[in-house]
């Protein structure tokens, strides 16, 4: 039991010595999820314009798809890469 308190605290004070440790990390899942949304666009967006219509969005990205009209927030009728990703970062 004293190891183990121990070995807690050693942690949080390293965490704490450390505090960019966790940007990192989160930068890292970041970068990561980031680069699934551009390979899952651009396998999605069949006729390659750079554009993710609702139809290419049912078919190639569902969950894309039922939000559509949350990321296309000026009504354009198409999503890019970079709305999709925008709002990925604040889920």
């Amino acid at each position: 039991m004293r190891k183990m308190k121990l070995a807690a605290w050693t942690l949080a004070l390293a965490a704490a010595a450390h505090p960019g440790l966790g940007r990192a990390d989160a930068k890292a899942d970041a970068d990561k999820r980031d680069k699934d949304i551009e390979e899952r666009f651009t396998a999605a967006d069949k006729d390659h314009d750079g554009k993710l219509t609702l139809a290419e969005a049912k078919a190639g990205m569902p969950r894309v798809a039922r939000g559509f009209d949350k990321i296309d927030k000026e009504k354009k009728g198409y999503l890019t890469v970079d709305q999709i990703k925008a709002f990925a970062a604040t889920q």
